[in-house]
């Protein structure tokens, strides 16, 4: 997850990290990744970040894959939780941690923990397919990302 956890450093850097900002990077041949800090709060009350993968079939942007993070802070670091995994052209999505309708948090564990590493493992292939070079040349560009 260091690669995820770098990619949001470079950002914040950028002053682009804050709720409601986003940012849209092309690295081709690879499908364009989509990192959105939400307005939203997560499960256990922490900002969320979505990261995912976009393609199109059918004219429909589809997700593949879209993960939430928890974005936890325990100084000096800063700790992303997984906790949603989606992809549109298998049609899975999975909460691993939610609030039920009375408020309660409800945590699947062993899901969460499946989340966690797939997270762990795509956070690799990022890092292997130069996303966070692509995001610096993105945020170097004035109009780029947008």
């Amino acid at each position: 997850m260091h690669t995820i956890i770098t990619m949001l450093m470079e950002l914040k850097k950028a002053d682009r990290f804050s709720p409601g900002c986003h940012v849209s990077i092309e690295n081709e041949p690879y499908m364009r990744l989509v990192i959105e800090y939400l307005e939203e709060r997560g499960p256990d009350g922490h900002p969320v970040i979505s990261i995912a993968h976009y393609g199109e079939q059918n004219g429909d942007a589809m997700r593949d894959p879209e993960m939430l993070f928890q974005l936890i802070r325990q100084d000096p670091h800063l700790v992303i939780q997984a906790f949603y995994y989606r992809n549109d052209y298998v049609g899975v999505e999975e909460w691993s941690r939610y609030r039920d309708d009375q408020d309660r948090l409800i945590a699947k564990l062993n899901l969460q923990s499946e989340h966690e590493r797939f997270a762990s493992m795509w956070a690799l292939a990022l890092e292997q397919q130069g996303f966070p070079d692509a995001l610096t040349r993105t945020l170097s560009s004035p109009t780029a990302g947008l």
